[in-house]
């Protein structure tokens, strides 16, 4: 019988092992890098939780679900881009993207929403804006062209 087990081996003698290790050095030569994923992952918990913290899970029940998506999605982000950076980092815009809805979304997702959530959102759309915008120098400062 033949044995079809997948051990792992050494990577050494990949061919591209070198360009590989060298991509990712660049990638995380730079501590901004690792200094914007913990900020990334927890503006994601906050803004998954704000509902219930600022307790307008009952008044804006259509804006608390929002929030709750939009959390997960940062959160997703942010371990993407702890866990493969140099695949991640294009996404960075998105993440600009995303804080730019999250400051208009009260107004287009809830109704009528009070003072309290929209500044609320508003703060978390641009700490999104804000750290997406880092998250994007620091790719294009770790890529350069070629």
């Amino acid at each position: 019988m033949a044995d079809v087990s997948h051990s792992r081996g050494d990577i050494s003698a990949h061919p591209d092992v070198h360009e590989m290790r060298a991509r990712y050095a660049r990638m995380l030569g730079s501590r901004d890098v690792a200094l914007v994923d913990g900020p990334v992952f927890l503006l994601g918990l906050y803004c998954a939780a704000s509902p219930w913290i600022l307790h307008y899970t009952r008044s804006q029940p259509a804006i608390a679900t929002h929030n709750l998506i939009m959390g997960i999605a940062f959160g997703l982000l942010a371990l993407g881009f702890t866990i493969v950076p140099e695949r991640m980092y294009g996404l960075s815009w998105a993440m600009c993207a995303m804080g730019a809805w999250m400051i208009i979304s009260p107004w287009i997702v809830g109704t009528a929403p009070d003072t309290g959530v929209a500044v609320n959102s508003i703060v978390i759309g641009a700490l999104g804006v804000v750290l997406g915008t880092l998250c994007a120098g620091a790719a294009v400062r770790s890529n350069p062209p070629a």
